[in-house]
C-alpha cells in the first residue's frame, strides 16, 4: 500500500516497454506505486510511438493487425504482472490491468470469451481483465468473476453504473465460491474539463464537479461493502495549469480505495508528502454543488451520457489506429 493506514494504494496509468525495464522497477523498489493500468489509447501511444517495439512485430509478420497487437500486448502485460508478482504475493495489490476489444462492448458474451482468453494466455493470477461499464458489461463482469478472474469495471460515471457494477460483482463472487478481487473505475477529470467553462462563468466553484460525483459514487461503493472490491480513481491526471499536479490524487484521498494516475501526476503526489484523507464528503455538499449546476439549466445526467459515450469512442479510437498501422 502507498499509505498502509488508509489501505491506499497508487497505481501507474501507463504501460510502455522500456519503461516497464527501467523506471516501473524503480517506482515499484521505491514503494511510490503497487500496481499498473492499461487501456487502448496508452497502448497506441506506447506501439506507435516507441521504437521498443519494433523487433517483436517484425517477427509477426503475416498475423492479422489484432493478433499482432495482442502478441505485443500479452508481452508487455505479462511482464509487468512479473514484475508485480511479489507484491501480489505479499497481498500488496500487485495486479495490472488489460482491457478487452472496446468494440465488443455490446456482446456479453464475446466480452467473457476475449476476457478468459486473454487471462489464460497470460496466464498470471495478478491481471485484471478491464471490461467497460455498459449493460453487455456488467453481464460480463459477473460470468468473469465467476470464473475467479479479477475484474476492472471500467469507464463509470455515474452511481447507477457504479451500483450495476457492484452487483454484479457480488454475484459473480458468490457463484465462485471464494473471494475475487475487483475494481470500479471511476472517472474524474473529464467531467470537470466539460462543465468548468460554464460553471466559471456562472461564479461557481470549478473542478469540483467530478470530485463531488466520484465522492458520491465512492461513499455508495463503501456503503454496499462488497467482498473485494474496491473504488478506483481513474482520468486523475490535470489539463488545467492553474491546479497542482496531483489536485486529483489529493481530493479524492480516501480510505480502501485505489488512484491510478500518469507519471508525472504520481510523482507530484509522492513529492508533496500528501496523507491526509479527503473522503468521504458529506452528502448534503454533494448535493448542494449539484443543486447550483441544476440552477444555472446543467442537465448532469446528460452530461454524464455524453462522457460514457465519448470514453467508449475514444477506446474505439484507439484500437482502430492500433490495427490500422499494424
Amino acid at each position: 500500500m502507498y499509505i498502509e493506514d488508509l489501505k491506499f494504494s497508487l497505481w501507474a496509468d501507463f504501460i510502455e516497454r522500456d519503461y516497464l525495464d527501467n523506471e516501473f522497477k524503480d517506482l515499484i523498489n521505491k514503494k511510490i506505486i503497487n500496481g499498473a493500468t492499461s487501456n487502448p489509447s496508452i497502448f497506441k501511444n506506447a506501439i506507435l510511438n516507441s521504437p521498443a517495439y519494433k523487433e517483436q512485430l517484425l517477427t509477426l509478420s503475416g498475423l492479422t493487425p489484432k493478433k499482432k497487437y495482442e502478441a505485443v500486448a500479452i508481452y508487455d502485460i505479462s511482464k509487468a504482472a512479473d514484475i508485480l508478482k511479489p507484491l501480489y504475493e505479499n497481498k500488496d495489490d500487485g495486479y495490472v490491468s488489460i482491457e478487452v476489444d472496446p468494440f465488443l462492448c455490446d456482446d456479453a458474451r464475446a466480452t467473457v470469451a476475449e476476457g478468459k482468453r486473454l487471462f489464460a494466455a497470460i496466464n498470471r493470477k495478478n491481471v485484471m481483465i478491464k471490461v467497460p461499464a455498459t449493460s453487455s458489461g456488467y453481464e460480463a463482469m459477473k460470468e468473469l468473476t465467476a470464473s475467479g478472474i479479477p475484474v476492472n469495471a471500467t469507464l463509470i460515471f455515474s452511481k447507477e453504473q457504479a451500483v450495476s457494477c457492484a452487483k454484479a460483482f457480488e454475484a459473480g463472487v458468490a457463484q465462485y465460491g471464494a473471494n475475487v478481487d475487483t475494481v470500479i473505475s471511476i472517472f474524474v477529470s473529464r467531467i470537470d474539463r466539460a462543465l468548468d467553462a460554464k460553471l466559471a462563468e456562472h461564479g461557481v466553484a470549478v473542478s469540483l464537479a467530478g470530485i463531488y460525483n466520484s465522492a458520491d459514487i465512492y461513499n455508495k461503493i463503501q456503503e454496499m461493502n462488497i467482498q473485494g472490491c474496491r473504488a478506483l480513481f481513474a482520468s486523475t491526471g490535470v489539463k488545467d495549469d492553474s491546479l497542482p499536479a496531483d489536485y486529483y490524487i489529493q481530493k479524492l484521498l480516501a480510505y480502501n480505495s485505489v488512484n491510478t494516475a500518469p507519471i508525472d501526476t504520481i510523482k507530484a503526489f509522492h513529492a508533496s508528502a500528501a496523507t491526509t484523507k479527503a473522503l468521504p464528503i458529506s452528502e448534503e455538499v454533494i448535493k448542494e454543488h449539484f443543486r447550483q449546476m441544476q440552477e444555472l439549466g446543467i442537465d448532469f445526467d446528460a452530461v454524464i451520457a455524453k462522457q460514457i459515450a465519448d470514453g467508449l469512442d475514444a477506446f474505439k479510437d484507439a484500437f482502430k489506429d492500433i490495427l490500422e498501422s499494424l
